[in-house]
């Protein structure tokens, strides 16, 4: 009985217990064995919530895909703060310089629907607007018109 397990853990700091643990312990895995390598695989995103998928067989045999942490969980490593504001729009939390904004866009390139770095950039300003974090001192809810009026061309050049 060949399965597919998704799970949100601690990036490099995954355990046998929930969400992996009971998940796990019906199938034919060592859960120490695959506890282990995700947390190999995840020490690059300590901390962070990252998504994987552990893919098994009935010999016990099994893969990880580790995915990319949310946009919001990279955005709080890279600004470094714990909980986005209540009020986003009023009381800002942290803010972000645009080197910072791309660094965490190209990071999650491979999940944004974007096509290239200066609209990624875009995403990750939409969650920073909702988060309550500002970018490079301005309100985020603008940086859109400010990308597209060209005023981080050269930052955001691929």
């Amino acid at each position: 009985m060949a399965g597919t397990i998704e799970a949100l853990v601690p990036g490099g700091q995954a355990n046998p217990g929930p969400p992996l643990g009971p998940e796990l312990g019906p199938t034919p895995v060592d859960v120490q064995d695959v506890v282990s390598q995700i947390n190999e695989e995840t020490a690059a995103f300590d901390g962070m919530e990252v998504p994987v998928t552990i893919e098994y067989d009935d010999d016990g045999s099994f893969t990880i895909e580790v995915g990319v942490p949310p946009t919001a969980e990279l955005i709080k490593d890279e600004a470094g703060f714990e909980t986005g504001s209540g009020e986003p729009q009023k009381d800002f939390v942290a803010d972000m310089s645009i080197e910072q904004v791309k660094k965490v866009a190209e990071q999650k390139s491979t999940d944004l629907l974007s096509y290239d770095v200066k609209n990624a950039a875009k995403e990750v300003g939409g969650t920073c607007a909702s988060l309550g974090v500002t970018i490079e001192d301005e309100d985020a809810r603008t940086f859109d018109d400010r990308v597209d009026a060209g005023d981080y061309d050269d930052a955001l050049e691929a």
